[in-house]
């Protein structure tokens, strides 16, 4: 079957590193994407990853109870780079090159992130992972997806969540919830959806990025979401609702 996109940037939540656990990194979880990972880079398709911190620490949640905000987003983006490295660390060793490039100097245990080298880097066949958001206090990984998305030309942007799309209420909280397909980026900002920050959703909107929400919890969806199936939710195209 033929890949549906070329260059694709997936966004993963710190939370999804979690699995069942309440805090920290679960090995089984991180093993399972890097071999999904693995399998849609085996297609030719070139992949970028902008991964969270959530998992180990917030920076909202910290300010919230004191902490200086930009002190607490700079701490939020160091849990970003060790995220980064463990899913480096899983992929190489099933053989798939990786890179981590940190908006943050590290490098004593990254590259800089430098975009025409990012860019060389997938072109060489090689997964890149960015780590430590876009290296500014006061912007969510989620913007920062957008922002390297952009970059780099990605030509859509996977949010791999825990549910399976976009609904026009909480299904966890109203069983009869809808899923929607299709649904234009002025309507998610209009109605605070809130798949992605309102920053990060005006950025793809502007740069004409389209956002597949999906479920990572799934097994094969990456790749499903790669060979073009109907999957999830894509933000950017027509629109169900008025």
């Amino acid at each position: 079957m033929g890949t549906h996109y070329r260059r694709v940037l997936l966004k993963l939540s710190g939370e999804a590193l979690m699995g069942n656990m309440g805090y920290g990194i679960d090995p089984e979880v991180v093993k399972n994407i890097g071999q999904e990972v693995a399998e849609v880079v085996a297609t030719g398709v070139q992949l970028a990853i902008v991964v969270g911190g959530g998992n180990i620490f917030r920076g909202v949640k910290a300010a919230s109870a004191g902490m200086d905000r930009a002190t607490a987003d700079y701490i939020g983006m160091i849990a970003t780079v060790m995220n980064a490295m463990t899913l480096q660390d899983s992929l190489e060793r099933i053989g798939v090159q990786t890179r981590v490039l940190t908006a943050i100097a590290m490098q004593e245990l990254a590259e800089p992130y430098i975009r025409r080298r990012a860019i060389r880097h997938l072109e060489k066949g090689r997964v890149v992972i960015f780590g430590a958001g876009s290296g500014n206090p006061f912007f969510t990984t989620d913007t920062a997806a957008a922002l390297r998305a952009a970059e780099i030309e990605a030509e859509v942007i996977f949010k791999a969540t825990k549910v399976d799309g976009i609904y026009d209420a909480d299904p966890m909280k109203v069983p009869d919830a809808k899923r929607y397909k299709t649904l234009t980026y002025s309507h998610v900002l209009a109605k605070d959806l809130r798949v992605m920050d309102s920053t990060a959703i005006a950025l793809c909107k502007e740069n004409n990025i389209p956002i597949l929400v999906f479920d990572l919890t799934t097994s094969g969806n990456i790749y499903r979401a790669v060979v073009g199936e109907s999957i999830g939710t894509l933000v950017g195209g027509s629109c169900e609702v008025s």
